[in-house]
């Protein structure tokens, strides 16, 4: 046999014990329920049934089964990310690899503007009937505000022309916070990791609720503590690149807060508390806003104001929340991708007479539950 040949048949049975070894790998290996990077459940053995063969989403169901068991799934997505970053790609997985460290996640823009907005519409006019002025805040993203760090190839969209849209077209007042995000002089507005915005953004917003509000209120009343150096968010979560940035979290302690409770999904876990430290030791440690996102949340204070305000919201609104806490007498949080209640009902049992909408605008273009009742 010539050398040639032998080095064939060493790199078929070196490739063959490879694809053997991860076959018994995958057989024998531990199948997960939940990732901890991606923060999702994972999917599981699929069920078979004549009507989903015959739809063709049993062989989906299984396609999404070994995509998500691969063994070593982790290090094979690093690998990958590590691979193209070093042949010059800046776009993974609809994420891009910015300035100063950041990861920023790619957007496209809507193309459902129209039935957003008179979805947004018909629900502004139900919640009149009800004696209440609903109010408007969509968030940009990091896309949005960190335009300068992006890869210098990137074609920018202009997120609030779309927000603007909305905003005139609901016939609600609108809180627009873009302005004061793209005219912040502080670094550090969204984490560098995940698609959230910070305290720091999220004290921004809060700035235009107040002005919204006719309400005055020194900035020096809130003092920043950093409880983490160490989250690797969302984003990370997409490419897993080994030398990533890391984030700190801050929370912001207010002076002469009331004092408050916290319930989760109409009373069935009671906190004093809009912080859950003990998720810090999650990789998800934004969860340490109000404990993650859940279908319901009321938070009672001692505050005697006679203000009871709903917010209807995704997670960006769970870093704002804490500000609003020394303002109402009863804050009320609803997460449409979670609640299956009448928010017709909620309001009218709970008294409610101040109303929110908080979405990032990326989310709320892409929200299916946009009927609201």
């Amino acid at each position: 046999m010539t050398m040639e040949k032998r080095i064939r048949s060493l790199t078929a049975l070196i490739l063959a014990g490879m694809v053997l070894a991860l076959a018994a790998g995958f057989m024998a290996g531990k199948k997960q329920t939940f990732s901890e990077n991606e923060n999702r459940y994972l999917a599981g053995f699929p069920h078979f049934t004549w009507e989903r063969a015959v739809s063709g989403a049993y062989m989906e169901d299984w396609s999404s089964y070994l995509a998500d068991q691969f063994p070593f799934r982790d290090f094979f997505v690093g690998a990958k990310t590590g691979m193209e970053y070093a042949l010059g790609k800046r776009e993974i997985n609809q994420v891009f690899f910015a300035g100063d460290g950041y990861l920023i996640e790619e957007y496209a823009a809507p193309v459902n503007t129209d039935r957003i907005a008179a979805a947004l519409h018909n629900f502004a006019e139900e919640l009149e009937s009800l004696q209440l002025e609903p109010r408007l805040m969509l968030v940009p993203t990091a896309y949005h505000v960190y335009r300068e760090k992006l890869p210098a190839h990137v074609s920018w969209r202009d997120q609030m022309e779309t927000a603007q849209t909305l905003y005139d077209a609901s016939g609600m007042v609108p809180i627009d916070c873009s302005r004061a995000l793209l005219t912040c002089e502080e670094e550090g507005l969204y984490y560098k990791t995940d698609h959230h915005w910070t305290s720091r953004g999220a004290f921004q917003g809060y700035l235009k609720w107040c002005e919204a509000n006719g309400m005055y209120l020194p900035a020096s009343q809130f003092h920043p503590v950093q409880v983490s150096d160490s989250f690797q968010g969302s984003l990370d979560s997409r490419v897993l690149e080994a030398e990533g940035s890391r984030d700190s979290i801050e929370l912001f302690t207010r002076e002469q807060e009331p004092s408050y409770t916290v319930s989760y999904n109409f009373g069935r876990e009671i906190s004093d508390s809009v912080y859950a430290p003990e998720n810090l030791k999650k990789k998800d440690q934004y969860q340490i806003f109000l404990n993650g996102n859940h279908p319901e949340v009321t938070i009672e204070t001692s505050n005697k104001n006679g203000k009871r305000l709903l917010i209807v919201k995704d997670s960006f609104a769970n870093t704002l929340v804490p500000f609003l806490i020394g303002d109402c007498e009863s804050i009320h949080l609803i997460d449409l991708r979670y609640y299956r209640g009448s928010l017709e009902d909620y309001i009218s049992q709970r008294e409610i007479n101040e109303f929110l909408i908080l979405y990032n605008l990326k989310n709320f273009c892409g929200e299916k539950n946009l009927k609201f009742y």
